[in-house]
């Protein structure tokens, strides 16, 4: 019993000296080496800073490419007429001096007078009726009914005429 004690412990100090030979770091003893062979202070400089050049991009008023582009056909386009021009000598209404795209219709009153449309912007909710004027372009208001307001604008053709434009405001839900 004894015996086979010691054979044993024998074999385990045999399998423990063979881990401890220096045959089997080789490669990470020439690695020190090699460190501790280098200069001191050998630190790589940081490099260059390059300054930040300021780009302004300047097609921003261009076209968008992802769009294709717009064919104007000079002999198809709408020539005005010297006869339809705005009136100049009439007062301004208060909701003349707002361009038409920021109102948007929300509802409907009507009573014994007529109907009425309700459009919110220029800072609040304003109540229209049909011959009322609305937007920059000289809107008249057409018709009213519970779905839509029917407007025409006079309009410069850029040739010293003028053109009425027909629009149409259409009631937001939900608003």
């Amino acid at each position: 019993m004894k015996s086979s004690r010691l054979m044993l412990c024998g074999l385990l100090f045999a399998s423990l000296a063979g881990c401890g030979s220096s045959s089997d770091f080789n490669d990470l003893q020439a690695y020190m080496d090699e460190v501790r062979a280098r200069p001191k202070g050998s630190i790589e400089p940081l490099p260059k800073f390059q300054a930040y050049e300021a780009f302004t991009y300047s097609a921003a008023a261009l076209r968008s490419p992802f769009q294709p582009p717009v064919k104007i056909d000079l002999v198809n386009r709408p020539k005005g007429s010297k006869e339809i021009k705005p009136d100049e000598t009439r007062v301004k209404q208060f909701l003349e001096g707002f361009n038409i795209e920021v109102f948007e219709m929300v509802g409907t009153l009507s009573n014994d007078g007529g109907m009425f449309a309700l459009v919110n912007g220029a800072g609040g909710v304003h109540r229209i009726k049909v011959g009322d004027y609305l937007g920059r372009n000289n809107g008249r208001i057409l018709a009213i009914n519970e779905a839509k307001i029917d407007v025409i604008e006079i309009v410069p053709d850029g040739e010293g005429g003028w053109l009425e434009r027909p629009r149409s405001l259409s009631l937001k839900e939900r608003s």
